[in-house]
């Protein structure tokens, strides 16, 4: 393996970065994880300018185009040969001192590109389902740290992820600080009910996911009622089909939550459906290389 770091290629043991750099010392940083299919990284317009956005956000500027950032993203898949991959594209603030503020950092953000093979669950979980509990770890406030910001920052979501582990689970669902469902601790959350479809808003602690708007946009081509608005546990619990979205984890369909069994306990129809229909696209709408 090769990985991509400020325009050059190192051997993975090779692969290094100081230990001053601020998205190590602190999580200042941003990424995006993609997806290639047959030669094609799937929405990466959509990832590098959600990458960007991020950026903004922090106020830490990318030191290359976008443009050039998409061809480093090629060339990575390219130099190890990879068709099918799993790419983490990480942009930190760059090497600093010890302490919190960025105008001690040097200037010079550190880009770093990985592509390797992924499998975020076993496929035995895609046939069968997935079992699921809420957890007691809250999502972020916005007004903490929105979570638009797809930042290197990620132990909210891993605190959470150690309760599911702990208890038994593969995946949780976080709550927003009000008590309404926000998402999973890496995955966006859909339920179906009365063939209609349902998600939270992007305000209630909710990543704009780019999986989740590609099912979305299905969906509507598709003639499927699409509601995006606030979810409780008792609407999950009541809801004929429930899967979660994500790049890693792509369409899996969840079966039973704190307990309580979702429909019949099976995959359901527009689960699998929407599932067949996403395949479909990954390898249409994207950047070849």
């Amino acid at each position: 393996m090769k990985v991509y770091i400020n325009g050059k290629f190192y051997e993975k043991k090779d692969a290094k970065v100081s230990v001053f750099d601020h998205g190590f010392l602190y999580g200042d940083g941003v990424f995006e994880g993609i997806r290639s299919y047959g030669r094609v990284v799937f929405k990466l317009k959509e990832h590098i300018e959600r990458l960007y956005e991020s950026a903004q956000s922090i106020c830490l500027k990318i030191p290359t185009s976008k443009e050039n950032l998409t061809k480093a993203v090629c060339d990575t898949l390219k130099i190890n040969k990879l068709d099918d991959a799993y790419i983490r594209l990480i942009v930190s603030r760059g090497e600093g001192d010890l302490g919190l503020d960025p105008r001690k950092c040097n200037g010079n953000a550190t880009i770093v590109i990985i592509t390797d093979k992924i499998a975020l669950y076993p496929e035995k979980l895609y046939q069968e389902g997935l079992k699921i509990i809420t957890v007691a770890t809250v999502r972020n406030l916005p007004e903490a740290l929105n979570p638009q910001i797809k930042s290197l920052n990620y132990l909210n979501n891993i605190l959470a992820k150690i309760e599911a582990i702990n208890c038994g689970y593969e995946e949780a669902i976080m709550l927003d600080s009000l008590g309404y469902v926000a998402e999973c601790t890496g995955d966006n959350i859909f339920i179906v009910k009365k063939n209609e479809l349902y998600t939270p808003p992007q305000c209630m602690g909710t990543l704009r996911g780019i999986t989740r708007d590609t099912i979305l946009e299905i969906a509507s081509k598709k003639g499927i009622s699409v509601h995006e608005h606030v979810i409780t546990r008792h609407e999950v619990y009541i809801s004929d089909e429930c899967f979660l979205t994500g790049t890693a984890a792509e369409i899996i369909p969840v079966v039973c939550v704190d307990g309580r069994k979702i429909g019949d306990s099976k995959p359901g129809k527009m689960t699998l459906k929407l599932r067949e229909e996403f395949h479909k696209v990954t390898k249409k709408e994207g950047v070849k290389y």
